[in-house]
């Protein structure tokens, strides 16, 4: 499973479209997009603020543990 994969099972299970990640965490939906198409991997400070708004953790989005 990908960190995308991961993020988008927490954020379906959770109810938050992809928008309201980018409202609530500032990270812009570009990001999140190309994160989806496999174009690039967000930046730590990023994922931290995804990871925070989720209320998971980093790690957990990179690596499932």
């Amino acid at each position: 499973m990908t960190s995308y994969e991961r993020y988008d099972q927490i954020r379906s299970k959770l109810g938050f479209t992809n928008a309201d990640v980018s409202r609530g965490t500032g990270v812009a939906d570009t990001t999140i997009s190309s994160w989806k198409k496999g174009t690039y991997t967000p930046k730590t400070d990023k994922l931290q603020k995804i990871a925070d708004f989720l209320g998971t953790t980093v790690d957990f989005l990179l690596t499932g543990e």
